[in-house]
């Protein structure tokens, strides 16, 4: 039996740093974006009950594709198993890339 590919995607959002676990991730049709489809969460039979993932579930609840900025992405690993997907504080030691870095073809021409 083939097993199936899972992601971790870290990304920057509202001033927090999510990680989700994903089984596809790619490559938007819409330029400067990667796509996040199939967003899962960890099926745990235990009492304790993570309030981290409990919000992720509930902010991704209805989400059937999700379109992250490139330049808000820090990292996306190729797992063996799924984790526990979190909201954490944003570290000081990472920082997210300033501004847009996109521009149109006329502001090109003044650079």
């Amino acid at each position: 039996m083939a097993s199936e590919e899972i992601f971790k995607v870290i990304f920057h959002n509202q001033g927090k740093v999510y990680e989700v676990f994903a089984r596809e991730v790619y490559q938007s049709d819409m330029y400067g974006f990667v796509t996040i489809e199939q967003i899962t969460f960890s099926d745990r039979d235990s009492v304790v009950v993570d309030p981290g993932e409990e919000k992720l579930k509930a902010e991704f609840d209805s989400v059937k594709r999700c379109y992250i900025p490139m330049h808000s992405i820090i990292r996306i690993d190729e797992v063996e198993k799924q984790g526990v997907s979190k909201i954490s504080d944003i570290d000081s030691k990472v920082m997210q890339f300033p501004g847009t870095i996109y521009t149109s073809g006329n502001d090109a021409d003044k650079v």
